[in-house]
């Protein structure tokens, strides 16, 4: 989502689009339907509809993260003064997540009909009043320890910065599938290198990885399709429990689609989308440059939708639910962008808004 491109020979709109349209996805992907037996035919649909959607959307934030990495732990800018950096880090993201965590406190009030109190406050404000805001939180951590890795990448052997990824890996993603052979507990293990820090190092360290693209394609098709047959064999064998279990960005068949995915976005060159697609460009731009606020704003706009607000109700028990989860991106993305441009357009909402 952020920092700005600074000089990476890398599609950033591209990714960044690609990134939040799957973010949307995700989101819409996932509706409720309390009324609907999940044995009955349009259970049945519903949920392989979800399943599939969600299952393709998982990649989102491991590009973002990856992406971020990629922008931000470059080697010129290790003796970036800790002052610069964190100036910049906090106009870009501080106002705006003032602004839209007030927004979302006023709609979980006067939309969702909650009682705040002064420990529901409290709670929102801590880990965030809505629950797309826990990426806000994640990325400030990622800031908080992106001065020591800048320093660490610069002078390491990539040697190291391989061995990182491998323990990483084998902790974040190997070593969990135990859990679902017997009764381990994992609670305690030697692997502490876990989490969305190894996704931020691999961001920086793809950038040196050159697979073909045929190969890439093969291991983003594996990955998904692993997700999405996984989850309905898990589920199957071991319950609900485990229905989470290889949706999560830690789970090896995510973070292989994650870096196939991104390796692939990032060989298609700029120009040749400029050239060949100068529309489509100028569109990529305009959600690009738009990230922030879209992914803040963008839960309003689908539960506008999903609950009717407008008038008409767009949600997976209304419509067929193949059709109704694209459609309902798509719409929500427009609808975004026709707030946010206007609004950008007055002077002090661009900064106030992200």
């Amino acid at each position: 989502m952020y920092p700005k491109n600074e000089g990476v020979a890398l599609p950033v709109d591209l990714i960044r689009t690609v990134a939040i349209i799957l973010v949307i996805l995700l989101h819409a992907s996932i509706q409720s339907y309390p009324n609907i037996s999940l044995m009955s035919p349009q259970g049945v649909q519903i949920w392989w509809a979800s399943n599939v959607y969600d299952s393709l959307a998982r990649v989102c934030i491991p590009l973002f993260v990856m992406l971020a990495g990629v922008l931000l732990l470059q080697p010129s800018k290790a003796d970036e003064p800790l002052k610069t950096f964190f100036k910049k880090r906090l106009v870009r993201i501080g106002v705006p997540f003032l602004f839209w965590g007030i927004t979302y406190f006023a709609w979980r009030f006067f939309a969702n009909g909650e009682i705040l109190t002064v420990n529901s406050i409290v709670q929102g404000v801590l880990t965030g009043p809505y629950y797309q805001f826990w990426f806000l939180y994640l990325l400030l951590g990622l800031y908080l320890v992106t001065p020591i890795l800048r320093v660490i990448i610069k002078h390491a052997d990539w040697k190291i910065i391989k061995y990182f990824i491998f323990v990483w890996f084998a902790g974040t993603a190997i070593v969990p599938l135990l859990t679902l052979f017997g009764p381990f507990n994992l609670s305690a293990g030697v692997f502490i290198f876990t989490g969305w820090l190894g996704y931020f190092v691999l961001g920086a360290y793809l950038m040196k990885v050159q697979l073909k693209t045929s190969i890439l394609t093969l291991v983003l098709v594996f990955g998904m399709l692993w997700t999405i047959i996984g989850t309905y064999l898990v589920i199957g064998a071991l319950g609900e429990k485990f229905s989470q279990f290889f949706y999560d960005a830690y789970s090896f068949n995510i973070i292989l689609a994650s870096a196939a995915l991104f390796l692939l976005l990032a060989a298609v060159p700029s120009q040749k989308i400029e050239s060949r697609f100068p529309h489509g460009n100028r569109m990529l731009k305009l959600i690009s440059q738009n990230t922030l606020p879209i992914f803040l704003f963008h839960v309003i706009v689908l539960e506008v939708l999903q609950r009717g607000y407008l008038g008409f109700t767009i949600s997976i028990t209304k419509m067929n639910p193949i059709l109704e989860i694209p459609l309902i991106t798509g719409l929500t993305i427009l609808i975004c962008l026709a707030i946010i441009v206007p609004l950008k357009k007055i002077p002090c909402m661009k900064k106030i808004i992200g």
